[in-house]
């Protein structure tokens, strides 16, 4: 009678890398079906004025203990009471725990970050960075200068060493800006988006208050 087989341990890890596979899986799911990032990484968020795009990315990343809330925009002063306004919008919004930087340095902001960033916004980050650059009276030299800001923020950005979620606006959708100043906004603005997305762990477009999430060209 010949003698028992020993059995093989290939199928036993083969079973056992199956069932990881699928709690990876499971777990991706109820990581997207609950709004956080599929993992600790770089989340882009687009959307229109008003769609509620600020409070999906607040949302995002209230997970985690500490925040750094990066304003890159210009601050608030008396002669613009509805910014102001807006701004203090936000500022009532925010988790008193949560810590705020006020700066157009966004580069360096995230280069040295040690918690967790939300950077709200990139548009009026840009804003604010086409009027140091001389972009609105067409300075000689704007477009390099502005280039340079941009390529700097980018590397930075794709180097994260902390989860950072970036709000920005979604201004392509729209009829062709009468001003030149609006055009400049609008091109750099979509540019910038692109190249953020390009090296982001999760895009998401904020359509009416309703989170969709942007896939790579390829993938389902």
């Amino acid at each position: 009678m010949p003698p028992a087989k020993t059995p093989s341990a290939r199928p036993t890890r083969r079973l056992a890398e199956l069932v990881a596979d699928r709690l990876e899986a499971g777990a991706r799911l109820l990581r997207r079906f609950c709004g956080t990032p599929d993992r600790d990484g770089r989340v882009l968020i687009l959307g229109g004025v008003r769609s509620g795009k600020s409070r999906h990315a607040e949302q995002l990343i209230s997970r985690y203990p500490a925040v750094t809330y990066v304003a890159g925009g210009l601050p608030p002063g008396d002669d613009d009471p509805e910014w102001a306004a807006r701004v203090a919008q936000h500022r009532a919004r925010r988790p008193a725990h949560w810590h705020t930087i006020e700066s157009a340095d966004l580069a360096k902001t995230l280069r040295e970050a040690t918690t967790p960033l939300l950077i709200d916004c990139l548009g009026t980050w840009l804003s604010r960075v086409l009027g140091e650059v001389g972009a609105w009276d067409q300075r000689e030299g704007w477009q390099v200068r502005v280039d340079e800001r941009l390529a700097d923020v980018v590397e930075a950005w794709a180097g994260a060493r902390v989860p950072v979620v970036a709000v920005s606006n979604e201004v392509g959708s729209g009829i062709v800006p009468p001003t030149f100043s609006g055009r400049v906004f609008r091109d750099v603005l979509g540019a910038l988006n692109s190249q953020i997305a390009a090296r982001s762990d999760e895009v998401l477009l904020v359509v009416a208050g309703r989170a969709l999430e942007l896939k790579e060209n390829g993938s389902r």
